[in-house]
């Protein structure tokens, strides 16, 4: 959940990880700090943003490491804010992850002076010691981690010691290999401004960066880790005009989709083309799929499930990974545990996916992020290619992860014998049209801007919808709550009168997905329940005779299936705008990071 940045190399590392953290900034901003070695320790930090550290204008130092935080063990005060030092301050530590024995290792420390509520503290003090012993810094680390239990990205450096060490385990850590230094970071956004070529670091990697390179070790031994580079450039990573990074993301939905989609339809055979090889006697076999994720990635997976039902013709649960536990029957070799995860490091869905391969099931990765985790762990990987994603609240990759999930519906229904040619070639037809439709809706923001601000002022929303309907009330609920603040549920909409329509006002607008593959028909039946108790009601649809039962229509173009993911665009826009009337802080919601990497 925290950003980790450092440098170095011929430059002045304090500008350079002053910006890898501002760039950083989505995966935590309740503290930030900064620890800078030449000839001796000197470190910065404070609760609140990067604008808020008070730094030197220069320091010589050509070595620093940065840290931006999303708290977890103490509030986030000045004291508790990283990096964290020994005593003499000789020893330098930002961490990501959790330290499940720290509460142990304080108490062998008995000797030592803490001073905040961090499990990160004891890294340092352990770091001391061993150097202390006469160990070199990587030797030191390695010694240290050894006695770590829990998930961690750490960055080491200390006085007197050339560079700084790095270590991995279940957080990831990206090294980058530029001209004039090296770099590592939490995501590649970091330090992209300054290279492009990165090496991915693999569960226990130590790494020694120095001014001569990079030195990669694996359980003591040297090893190689492949460089690749990164195909997008760092101004994709910029706010580019907008006022935030979310409203930038949700505009580039067209960009995104061409880019999920592109070389991968056939839309004359009804073919895909994912770089999927499943063998045809596993597919033949297949009697379950069970799909693991969390948050937005959740709500795309219970959009998958019934194409995967409906095109597969099997049998799809959906299950948040953080509640996971397999059950593959007698032969769980014939399930496939589908993860997805737009970062490939969300934690609950790697250790979900980790128990479904230990059992003995196939695992398939939908994930965003080349190198990650998830698509290193996963027995097959499909990139959802939607380029990167700044804005915590996730907008175009939920467009791209539906979409890269209705191309597996094909290529399963397909390579099973249950999908037609011809209406697969139709689905196919539908997707190749869906950046268009979505840039119809970006056409209507003004009015969603308008409609936004009538109802800006209500206590609370209800989102409702059917069949595919249902995920996408999910995720236009969640958008709403995690920019505004203002509470918002959805649900489908048979159970409305379940209890939810207690809650039903005059001051609790109802916000309707009335679209193909929605059962629109039976939910205009709940939105005439709520309008008899005086609830204003905002439909999203495509159907021609609505009008008359809703307040505010806002009308999705025909595309099948895929409306409700078409309706989600107007969803988006109406809880930006209306986190925006209310001045919130919308790429940087109280409370939340972008990645989650703890469990």
């Amino acid at each position: 959940m925290c950003g980790i940045i450092g440098y170095v190399g011929n430059d002045h590392a304090l500008p350079i990880v002053a910006t890898g953290l501002k760039n950083l900034e989505y995966r935590g901003y309740d503290s930030v700090g900064i620890a800078l070695n030449e000839n001796g320790i000197d470190v910065f930090k404070k609760s609140g943003e990067i604008d808020d550290l008070d730094v030197p204008e220069t320091h010589p130092s050509n070595c620093g490491i940065g840290h931006t935080r999303w708290s977890t063990h103490g509030k986030p005060t000045d004291v508790n804010a990283h990096p964290h030092t020994d005593e003499d301050g000789e020893v330098a530590v930002v961490h990501n992850g959790i330290i499940d024995n720290y509460e142990a290792l304080r108490a062998e420390l008995d000797s030592h002076t803490f001073t905040s509520e961090t499990d990160t503290e004891v890294v340092p003090h352990l770091v001391e010691e061993y150097l202390a012993d006469d160990h070199d810094l990587r030797s030191a680390v390695e010694a240290t981690i050894a006695r770590l239990d829990g998930s961690f990205a750490i960055a080491v450096t200390a006085s007197g010691h050339d560079g700084f060490v790095v270590a991995r385990r279940d957080s990831p850590l990206v090294v980058g290999h530029g001209d004039d230094g090296a770099f590592v970071a939490s995501d590649v956004t970091a330090f992209l401004e300054h290279t492009r070529d990165v090496s991915y670091l693999e569960d226990g990697d130590v790494a020694h960066l120095t001014t001569d390179g990079v030195s990669v070790f694996h359980d003591g031994e040297g090893t190689d880790r492949a460089v690749q580079t990164v195909e997008w450039e760092a101004e994709a990573a910029e706010k580019g005009g907008y006022d935030h990074y979310m409203l930038k993301e949700i505009h580039e939905q067209p960009q995104a989709l061409r880019q999920t989609l592109s070389g991968r339809l056939d839309t004359v055979t009804g073919d895909v083309d994912l770089e999927l090889d499943l063998p045809e006697q596993y597919l033949s076999s297949l009697q379950e799929i069970q799909i693991v994720a969390c948050g937005t990635s959740n709500h795309a997976g219970r959009y998958a499930a019934r194409l995967f039902e409906q095109f597969a013709d099997v049998r799809t649960t959906v299950e948040t990974a953080s509640e996971y536990e397999f059950s593959g029957g007698r032969d769980p070799w014939r399930t496939l545990v589908v993860a997805v995860t737009q970062s490939g490091e969300t934690a609950d869905t790697l250790s979900a996916m980790r128990r479904a391969a230990s059992a003995g099931a196939r695992t398939l990765a939908i994930t965003n992020m080349v190198g990650s985790t998830a698509a290193r762990d996963a027995d097959h990987v499909v990139y959802i290619r939607a380029g990167p994603e700044i804005g915590v609240a996730a907008t175009k990759t939920f467009a791209a992860q539906v979409a890269t999930l209705t191309m597996v519906s094909v290529y399963l229904g397909r390579q099973r014998g249950t999908l037609s040619g011809d209406r697969a070639s139709s689905l196919l037809s539908n997707l190749r049209e869906l950046p268009g439709a979505v840039q119809q809706v970006l056409d209507d923001e003004e009015r969603t801007r308008d409609v936004a601000a009538e109802f800006v002022d209500s206590d609370a929303f209800f989102f409702i919808g059917r069949k595919l309907g249902w995920p996408v009330s999910l995720e236009g609920a969640l958008k709403l709550k995690e920019i505004s603040y203002i509470h918002a549920e959805g649900f489908a909409a048979g159970e409305l009168k379940h209890g939810t329509l207690a809650l039903v006002t005059d001051q609790t607008p109802v916000v309707a997905v009335l679209t193909d593959g929605a059962a629109p028909r039976k939910s205009l039946n709940n939105v005439k329940e709520v309008e008899s108790r005086d609830a204003p009601v905002v439909g999203v649809s495509s159907l021609d005779d609505t009008t008359k039962y809703l307040d505010v229509e806002f009308t999705v173009p025909e595309l099948g299936v895929l409306e409700p993911l078409v309706a989600n665009v107007y969803l988006q826009l109406f809880a930006y705008h209306i986190a925006d009337e209310l001045g919130r802080p919308i790429d940087k919601p109280r409370n939340l990071a972008k990645s989650v990497t703890v469990e």
